[in-house]
């Protein structure tokens, strides 16, 4: 074959192709031969780069081309949004809709955690052997007197907003990421949480600081705890994946809830962001316990009702939470 031949008979073609997708950006002003010549142009260059490609060491030709085929792409099929339009569907489908997908595992998790805080506390409490042996009791009135307060209010209200957030980020991400390794180090992460929150409470109920354990804890913790919660069931179902994949390969089941789990973790940042805002500012005030727990408990019940309302209403509709189906199919060039 005649190269220069070839790309002198279809040069035409791709300088058409060219107008009509400079066109297509506002396409209510083309014709429906005009959107029809677009499509055909498109085919007809697909094929004629796929030919070029294995016939022409001319890169600069190929890498013309290649934009020009990526672009005509994006005008035919419709390309991801990457402005506004893309961070919409994130908080509006994305987000909500893979944590409700996961919601009976969230549940479980928290569940779980719950119960072997309260066993742990409860172990401190009733058991004083354990109190003796598990800290000094030198530690332990501290804690009670003053620590477990001022640990709340010894930093600066902005940079303590900003120590909680990157902390409790950090546990969550672990907890999603080591879920790859059969969920087992997101079970450690989980425990080791509920057992500290379980003995700190113990300790402070055995000296008969519990109200204010509670009244700082709470106000912050009801949405904190929840997102760690969610973390975590994100991280135990990517293991079980990979344990159970269903249906699929095990690489596909993988890879699928890899990409959930980053839409939740980038999600659960922006939550743990606001249970910070909360730890730093609301929970160490001096407004009523009341007033306090019910900012905690409005901010809780604002992003449960955000994640399943916004994530019922995805599901019932046919949407679907993974990042790669947007993307849809790669392009194949017609075969003549």
């Amino acid at each position: 074959m005649d190269l220069d031949a070839f790309v002198a008979v279809h040069r035409p073609e791709w300088i058409r192709l060219g107008r009509l997708v400079d066109r297509a950006g506002r396409p209510r002003r083309m014709s429906a031969d005009e959107l029809d010549e677009l499509v055909e142009l498109y085919q007809r260059t697909t094929t004629h780069l796929s030919v070029i490609r294995t016939r022409s060491y001319d890169t600069s030709l190929v890498d013309d081309l290649t934009n020009l085929v990526t672009r005509a792409r994006a005008a035919v099929g419709g390309a991801p949004d990457p402005g506004w339009h893309v961070v919409g569907r994130f908080f509006a489908v994305t987000f909500p809709l893979a944590v409700y997908e996961r919601r009976w595992w969230a549940i479980a998790t928290a569940l779980g955690s719950v119960l072997v805080a309260l066993a742990a506390g409860l172990w401190i409490v009733n058991d004083a052997d354990a109190q003796a042996n598990l800290a000094p009791p030198s530690a332990v009135a501290e804690l009670c007197r003053s620590d477990f307060a001022s640990y709340y209010t010894e930093n600066p209200a902005p940079s303590f907003a900003s120590q909680v957030w990157t902390n409790n980020a950090w546990v969550s991400a672990t907890a999603v990421a080591t879920g790859a390794l059969l969920g087992l180090p997101t079970l450690l992460v989980l425990l080791v949480n509920a057992v500290n929150t379980g003995v700190i409470g113990g300790y402070m109920t055995s000296c008969g600081q519990s109200g204010q354990f509670w009244s700082l804890i709470l106000p912050h913790g009801l949405l904190e705890l929840t997102v760690v919660f969610l973390a975590g069931a994100v991280g135990l179902r990517l293991g079980w994946s990979i344990i159970a994949p269903g249906p699929r390969r095990r690489v596909e089941a993988l890879a699928a809830e890899g990409r959930a789990a980053v839409s939740i973790t980038l999600g659960a940042a922006l939550a743990l962001a606001v249970s910070g805002l909360i730890e730093a500012f609301v929970t160490p005030s001096g407004l009523p316990t009341a007033v306090r727990i019910g900012i905690g408990a409005l901010a809780w019940a604002g992003f449960v009702a955000y994640a399943w309302g916004y994530g019922s209403r995805a599901a019932a509709a046919g949407q679907t939470a993974d990042l790669d189906a947007a993307h849809g199919a790669a392009d194949l060039a017609p075969v003549v």
